[in-house]
C-alpha cells in the first residue's frame, strides 16, 4: 500500500447529520454487544443516523454468531473475513461505509452517552475542525493491567492528561498529545486517502503501527481536535500473559510508528537504546552497576506515575508490573529494528 498522498486539504464532508462506524472485531464476544449498544444509544440521543459496519476478522470465539444477532435485532451491517489484521479489517470496513463521515471505534471503547450529542453541535458551530480523536478514560477498577497502561499514558501524554481541555494538534506538535484510532471521527475521503496510502517500516502487515502512522498523514492534512466531551471508556484486557503479549506488541508497533520520524519521541526511542545498551555492557563487565541501572529504571516509573498526577492504584500498578514490562517491551523494540532492518535488506537486494 504505497499510493502517493494528495497534499491538498480534505473536502468539506457537511453537516454531521448522518455518521457510518466502523468496528473491527477479534474474539471480543464480552465487549462488542456493549460496545455497538452503547453507540445506538449515544446515536439516537444526538439524532444522529448511524451506519454500523462491524468487521469480523477471523474471529475464533464466539464473536460471529453475538454480530450476526446484533445484525438481526439493531440492523447493524456484518462483513466476516478471514483473520488478515486490524487495518485489513478497518478497510474493508471503511470500504462498505456509506456516509462522509466515518468513526472508527474499537470494540472495547464505549461511547458515553452524551458524546455524540456534544460533537454534533460543535461541528455545526466549526465546521472547519473536521478530525476528532476520542477522550479515553481507562477503567482501571481491578485491573492493574490496564491501571498500567493508564499511568504510562499519563507521562508521555501529560501536556493533555495534567489538564484535559479542548486542544488540537497537527505534524508539529503531534508527540504531545493522546491520540488512537480506537475512537477516530473524520471525513471517509480522508480515512481512504490514509489508509490507502498506509506503509510501515515492516513488510509484515500485521506487526504495522496502524495507529501513530496514519494518523500522522492525517495531522498532515487537518489538525487534529481533542475534548474530554467527546469521551470514550476503554476496557482493557486482563491476565499475566495478555498483558505480556501486549507490551512486546507495542514494543514493535512503537518502532514502527516513531523510528523514522523526527520529533521528540525518537529521541527519546534512541536515547533509551543508548542507555539499554550501556546498561547492558555495565551489567556484564560491572554487574552491580547493571543492577544500579536496572533499580534506577524500575525506581523512575512508578515515581513519574506519581509526579505526572496517577493515582495511588496506578502507581502500585506501575511499581508492580514495571519490571516485567521493560525487558518484554525492550524485546518488542529489538524485533522492531530486526524487522525494519530486514525490510532495507530485501528492498536493497531487489533493487
Amino acid at each position: 500500500m504505497n499510493a502517493q498522498h494528495s497534499t491538498a486539504p480534505d473536502a468539506a464532508p457537511g453537516p454531521l447529520d448522518a455518521l457510518s462506524v466502523v468496528i473491527p472485531v477479534y474474539n471480543e464476544e464480552v465487549w462488542v454487544r456493549t460496545a455497538v449498544e452503547a453507540l445506538l444509544a449515544a446515536g439516537t440521543a444526538a439524532g444522529l443516523t448511524l451506519d454500523v459496519v462491524a468487521v469480523d476478522d477471523g474471529s475464533t470465539d464466539g464473536t460471529p454468531e453475538v454480530l450476526d444477532a446484533l445484525a438481526r435485532t439493531t440492523g447493524i451491517r456484518v462483513l466476516h473475513q478471514a483473520n488478515a489484521g486490524r487495518l485489513a479489517a478497518r478497510g474493508a470496513g471503511v470500504e462498505a461505509a456509506r456516509e462522509p463521515w466515518v468513526l472508527l471505534l474499537d470494540s472495547r471503547v464505549i461511547v458515553q452517552p452524551d458524546s455524540l450529542r456534544w460533537l454534533r453541535a460543535q461541528v455545526a458551530a466549526n465546521p472547519d475542525r473536521r478530525v476528532w480523536c476520542g477522550h479515553v478514560d481507562v477503567e482501571t477498577q481491578g485491573n492493574a493491567f490496564a491501571a498500567f497502561w493508564s499511568g504510562l499514558v499519563k507521562i508521555g501524554w501529560r501536556r493533555y492528561t495534567a489538564r484535559p481541555r479542548l486542544v488540537s494538534f497537527g505534524s508539529e506538535d503531534f508527540d504531545y498529545y493522546p491520540k488512537g484510532t480506537g475512537c477516530l471521527l473524520l471525513s471517509r475521503s480522508l480515512l481512504q486517502d490514509a489508509v490507502q496510502g498506509f506503509d510501515s517500516l515492516y513488510d509484515e502487515a500485521h506487526l504495522a503501527s496502524d495507529d501513530t502512522r496514519l494518523l500522522r498523514y492525517v495531522a498532515s492534512q487537518e489538525r487534529i481536535w481533542l475534548s474530554p466531551d467527546f469521551s470514550f471508556r476503554y476496557h482493557g484486557k486482563t491476565g499475566a500473559r495478555g498483558f505480556v503479549r501486549q507490551a512486546y506488541f507495542r514494543g514493535t508497533t512503537f518502532v514502527d510508528g516513531y523510528l523514522g520520524q523526527p520529533g521528540v519521541v525518537r529521541r527519546a526511542l534512541l536515547a533509551a537504546l543508548g542507555v539499554g545498551a550501556l546498561t547492558a555492557v555495565a551489567a556484564v563487565r560491572r554487574p552491580r552497576l547493571g543492577a544500579a541501572g536496572v533499580a534506577a529504571v524500575l525506581v523512575a516509573v512508578p515515581a513519574t506515575v506519581r509526579a505526572v498526577g496517577g493515582s495511588a492504584y496506578e502507581v502500585r500498578a506501575a511499581a508492580t508490573l514495571t519490571p516485567v514490562f521493560v525487558p518484554v517491551f525492550g524485546a518488542g523494540v529489538l524485533r522492531g529494528l530486526a524487522l525494519a532492518a530486514a525490510r532495507v535488506v530485501r528492498a536493497r537486494r531487489r533493487g
